[in-house]
């Protein structure tokens, strides 16, 4: 049985707790594929009870929480009972509690890595956005994610971009269009891939173009687009493409995509973009170090 709060933190991540549990049920399936924990089972006794906390050991951004909480009360099968202390989102310092489990102690080694895994990499992710984020401040840019995320858990993986300030982009192939170069080098133009993209789509689907010239910009405003991806321009070519499509009126928004870094963010958002679409928030980000400490 889960803890009625645990369920109530994992619906407010936005994440289909049902899709959650999944990713939670597959991770902990490779550690207990085999059986139990053998070694946990060997030195501590069923009966012998504790209560552990999950601890920043660095400063950073948390975030998945509420996944870590959902891996112990799944273990634990209503053993164990967890305390989220800390919403997600929130800067946390080095040695500072985020999660505490109380309960039979090879219930809680046994979920220790797996949660563990789950929370250091979504804080990671949370973390990296925020420095993006804080990078652009000001600039009214807002730094959004790409799909380049980890097969199984892109929902979550976004969720932690949310946590850092970050916006989403497509959450799959079908609830946007986006036109990229090997569409038009199919198509043999930018306005030829639009019709085709155009009349093939439902209604009210945004169409999303991806170019990597002027002229290819100002053919995707021509023909309609609605965001228009700005391929691995450098700034000053990206603010003549800003211009070109406010000139045109078209009501394009303009997106800044590859070749992107922390020390250029800046320079990037200042050429009057609206999104820097960054990969690197969920294919490259480092883990934030978390770890597990037994009450003594």
């Amino acid at each position: 049985m889960i803890e009625e709060s645990v369920l109530t933190a994992v619906a407010a991540t936005g994440v289909d707790p049902r899709k959650v549990a999944e990713v939670v049920t597959t991770a902990l399936a490779e550690d207990l594929s085999d059986g139990p924990d053998v070694t946990t089972t060997a030195t501590i006794p069923a009966e012998q009870t504790g209560t552990a906390f999950a601890v920043a050991r660095e400063r950073g951004v948390v975030a998945g929480l509420p996944v870590a909480a959902l891996v112990f009360a799944i273990v634990g099968e209503g053993r164990l009972e967890s305390e989220i202390l800390l919403s997600d989102g929130e800067v946390v310092a080095a040695g500072q509690r985020l999660l505490r489990v109380s309960g039979p102690l090879r219930d809680i080694l046994t979920a220790e890595r797996t949660a563990l895994n789950l929370l250091t990499h979504l804080s990671g992710v949370a973390s990296l956005t925020r420095r993006w984020v804080a990078a652009v401040e000001g600039s009214g840019a807002q730094i959004r994610d790409t799909r380049k995320t980890m097969p199984g858990l892109r929902a979550l993986e976004k969720y932690a971009v949310r946590c850092g300030g970050g916006i989403n982009h497509r959450m799959s192939l079908s609830d946007a269009a986006l036109i990229k170069d090997n569409h038009v080098a199919a198509a043999g133009s930018v306005a030829r891939a639009f019709e085709l993209v155009q009349a093939a789509a439902r209604p009210g689907l945004a169409i999303e173009v991806e170019v990597d010239t002027i002229e290819q910009c100002q053919e995707a405003a021509a023909a309609g687009a609605e965001l228009i991806l700005l391929d691995n321009m450098a700034p000053a070519l990206m603010r003549r493409c800003v211009d070109l499509v406010a000139k045109a009126g078209s009501g394009a928004r303009l997106e800044a995509s590859g070749g992107l870094s922390l020390d250029n963010a800046a320079e990037v958002a200042a050429s009057g973009v609206h999104y820097l679409a960054v990969g690197a928030l969920t294919h490259s980000a480092p883990v934030l170090d978390i770890g597990l400490d037994l009450l003594d």
